[in-house]
């Protein structure tokens, strides 16, 4: 018997008899000999020593009654803590069948549920910190990913080259990369793992017309014992920064070869404003209203990272001053149609041309009188726009051509390759203009 209590003991068990009135006639497990003693003899009603009381004389008395074991986690207050236990009740059989008692094993489970409490805990706290870190690569344009020691991706984040995740996995770089595409890039890889050093390096990949680039972070991945199993690696799509530095370096050079040109025009505007004005109030005004015509072109060009301009607000922006005064004697229609820079510049001087002569001697010299301007698109893929004025004075062709005529006629035809029309018909000046393909945004 002292071998069983003994063991009992070193396992954390106590095992207790109770009578069919619930006192207490055996206990043994126990390390405090005088909470043993203070037992026996009692009921669990006059020793109140668990906060389920009323929970666990029910469940005795239910063995009692039914003679079937029953089993429940009960805490108890000793003199040292309060434990959790947990409990087992078996009914114990007489001779004759009867039940007179039960028989109990407490198993002190305490540290056990701490652990799985602090094991949940732990565990929610990874998953949460899990559900970031992939939200957070979600959001970005990074790719994490793990390669064992054949450069067979093991685990990848998100897509990368351009490829779902399902099918990069148990794949290598040459399985999956174009000829070619590879190569440095397994190289570098094979040497972290050699080397056993970090390493970073930018590669570009091309498949078909598409050219993709990456910033590479490798490192080796390594095992308890400190040999490197693989390498985990983080890729990030830098494609939109290195088309963005692209674009800056043509912006840059078409800077440079815009303010040459546009030097050139300036100077060009200067002496045929001088050339057909003859005071120096005169040629100001003139070449002011130019300049700023020359500026608004420029203006909707910077507004779309000289990618173009839409042709619509180009007429609506070199017109502006016209349309607040007067709205109802301008009207323009045409579709969607967007002029490389070149063709902008260019088409918004002659617009403004279009306009002072109209307001000068045309069609806006009169109150009721209007101008209707309408583009379309052409066959060959070019664009026709068509300048028509009524209702103004009648008019006589020119017996001199001025600066606007030189914009409109030499300057469209030699700048753009365009095909230039002016009609002056007695109801109102008529000018078509026909851009061709190649100064259209496709």
């Amino acid at each position: 018997m002292g071998r069983i209590e003994l063991a009992l003991r070193g396992a954390n068990i106590q095992a207790f008899a109770q009578d069919r009135d619930l006192r207490y006639n055996w206990v043994v497990g126990s390390r405090n000999d005088d909470a043993t003693s203070s037992l026996l003899g009692r009921t669990d009603d006059e020793l109140g020593i668990s906060t389920e009381q009323p929970a666990l004389v029910e469940l005795k008395r239910r063995v009692l009654a039914t003679g079937e074991p029953g089993d429940c986690e009960v805490s108890f207050i000793t003199p040292e803590r309060r434990a959790l236990m947990a409990l087992h009740v078996d009914p114990i059989v007489a001779s004759d069948g009867s039940i007179e008692g039960i028989m109990c094993t407490a198993v002190d489970v305490s540290r056990m549920r701490s652990l799985e409490s602090e094991q949940r805990r732990l565990s929610e706290d990874l998953a949460t910190a899990a559900q970031r870190y992939e939200f957070a690569l979600r959001g970005s344009n990074v790719a994490v990913f793990t390669q064992d020691r054949d450069l067979r991706y093991t685990s990848v984040s998100k897509s990368l080259f351009g490829l779902d995740p399902k099918d990069i996995q148990g794949k290598t770089d040459d399985d999956i990369l174009p000829d070619g595409n590879a190569a440095a890039m397994v190289a570098l890889k094979h040497e972290v793992l050699e080397q056993g050093e970090a390493r970073d390096a930018q590669f570009r990949f091309e498949h078909g017309d598409v050219t993709r680039w990456y910033d590479f972070h490798l490192e080796p991945m390594r095992d308890v014992s400190g040999s490197a199993i693989g390498l985990t690696g983080a890729a990030v799509d830098v494609t939109d920064q290195k088309q963005s530095e692209a674009h800056l370096r043509l912006l840059m050079r078409e800077l440079t070869h815009r303010s040459k040109n546009l030097l050139a025009v300036i100077q060009a505007m200067a002496r045929q404003t001088a050339r057909h004005t003859g005071d120096v109030q005169t040629f100001l005004e003139r070449f002011s209203a130019r300049v700023q015509a020359l500026a608004r072109s420029h203006d909707l060009l910077v507004q779309e990272s000289w990618h173009g301009a839409s042709l619509r607000e180009l007429v609506r922006m070199q017109l502006s001053h016209y349309l607040d005064q007067n709205p109802d004697q301008l009207s323009m229609t045409g579709p969607d149609i967007r002029l490389k820079p070149e063709a902008a510049q260019s088409l918004g001087l002659a617009l403004h041309e279009l306009a002072a002569n109209a307001s000068k001697h045309g069609a806006w010299s009169r109150s009721r009188g209007h101008v209707d301007i309408s583009w379309k698109t052409l066959s060959d893929g070019g664009v026709e726009l068509l300048w028509r004025e009524s209702d103004g004075p009648k008019v006589a062709v020119p017996k001199r051509r001025g600066f606007g005529s030189v914009v409109i006629e030499h300057n469209l035809s030699r700048v753009l390759d365009a095909k230039v029309e002016l009609d002056f018909v007695s109801e109102g000046l008529t000018c078509r203009v026909a851009v061709p393909k190649n100064q259209l945004v496709a």
